[in-house]
C-alpha cells in the first residue's frame, strides 16, 4: 500500500511545517484531522482543501461540508474523497484553509511516496515537525511547558546559583580583607 508524505507549510512562515504520512487510500477528512493535530489546533471550525498547481492557484474544492456560498462546481466532500483520487502528479499541491473567520492558510505539498508502510506508525502520522506552530487563539510562543523545560534544563531561574560560584567580586573582597589583616600585623611589629 502506498504511503504519501505531505509537507504542510504555514502560509505566513514557510520555516514552520509538519510532515504527515498517510495511506493513499485514506480520505481528506483523515488528512484534515492530522493537520489540526500536528499544528495543535482544535476541530471546531469550517475547513476546505483546494487542488492546486505549482503556482498555488486554487482548483477544485474538497470541503468538510457544503457551505452557504456560491460554487462554480459543487465541492467534493472530505469524508467521501480518497486522497489518491486527487493526486495527478508526483509533486501534487493543495491549499488548506481552516477557520474561515481567522483564515488560517496552509500549503500542502506531496514530497515523497513510499511503497511500504512503517509497521511502527499508525496512519496518518506526523513524522517531522519544524518550527513552533502558530497559536490558534492568541499568544502561545514559548510561554508554555516548553519554556519551563528550558528553564529547568539550562537553569535559567533568576535565583538559581550554580554550586561553587558566589556573587561577582566576593572572593576578591575576602582576599583583600585577609591581606589587610596580615599587613596590619606586620606593621604592628615596627
Amino acid at each position: 500500500m502506498a504511503i504519501l508524505r505531505f509537507r504542510i507549510y504555514w502560509e505566513d512562515d514557510d520555516s514552520v511545517y509538519r510532515d504527515i504520512a498517510i495511506r493513499h487510500s485514506q480520505n481528506f477528512l483523515d488528512l484534515h484531522s492530522a493537520i489540526l493535530k500536528a499544528f495543535e489546533f482544535d476541530n471546531k471550525h469550517k475547513a476546505t482543501f483546494y487542488r492546486s498547481n505549482d503556482n498555488w492557484l486554487r482548483g477544485r474544492e474538497i470541503s468538510l461540508e457544503k457551505y452557504d456560498k456560491v460554487y462554480k462546481a459543487d465541492p467534493l466532500l472530505m469524508h467521501e474523497t480518497a486522497i489518491s483520487t486527487e493526486i495527478s502528479n508526483p509533486n501534487q499541491k493543495f491549499i488548506y484553509e481552516y477557520d474561515f473567520n481567522k483564515m488560517w492558510h496552509f500549503m500542502v505539498e506531496l514530497i515523497h511516496v513510499d511503497k511500504e508502510e512503517n509497521k511502527k506508525l499508525t496512519y496518518p502520522a506526523c513524522v517531522r515537525t519544524e518550527g513552533i506552530a502558530p497559536s490558534q487563539y492568541g499568544t502561545k510562543g514559548l510561554v508554555d511547558s516548553r519554556l519551563a523545560e528550558m528553564e529547568e534544563k539550562y537553569d535559567l531561574q533568576p535565583d538559581a546559583m550554580a554550586e561553587g560560584f558566589g556573587e561577582e567580586g566576593e572572593e576578591e573582597e575576602a582576599g583583600a580583607e585577609e591581606e589587610e589583616a596580615t599587613g596590619n600585623e606586620e606593621n604592628d611589629g615596627f
